[in-house]
């Protein structure tokens, strides 16, 4: 074989092997019920839940507290099944979080409440296409 041919190999190999490996991290989204139940079989990080923001019904977001450590904080969050849980983040709040369309929260359940690693957003109006009136 020829040393080109064996360089080919080499590099298709390790490309397999970082296709499989992060394969393995790869999750969809699941909503509250379907975390705890994930949680109670021993999956303990990296689930992924989406929702939104628990709101009043004049659309002002709820359920926001503020951690002891001035830091942190939880909020309360509504998956797309409809079930409140809150949710526990040892981060400042992200920006715009609470003009977010939809949230995703990454963690696990620590007893009754859901710990987030990662919070991701998804905000409205930025993308969406603008009525101009001409």
């Amino acid at each position: 074989m020829k040393k080109s041919h064996i360089f080919i190999i080499i590099i298709i190999a390790v490309a397999i092997g970082i296709i499989v490996s992060t394969a393995g991290d790869a999750s969809t989204y699941v909503n509250f019920d379907q975390a705890y139940e994930m949680a109670l079989a021993g999956k303990q990080n990296h689930i992924h839940v989406v929702g939104q923001l628990k709101k009043d019904h004049e659309g002002h977001v709820v359920g926001i507290e503020e951690g002891a450590d001035k830091v942190s904080f939880s909020f309360i969050m509504v998956d797309d099944n409809g079930k409140e849980q809150k949710v526990d983040y040892n981060e400042p709040m992200p920006a715009d979080m609470l003009r977010s369309e939809k949230v995703v929260v990454v963690g696990s359940y620590e007893g009754d409440h859901f710990k987030a690693s990662k919070i991701i957003l998804k905000c409205p109006s930025k993308y969406q296409e603008q009525n101009v009136n001409v």
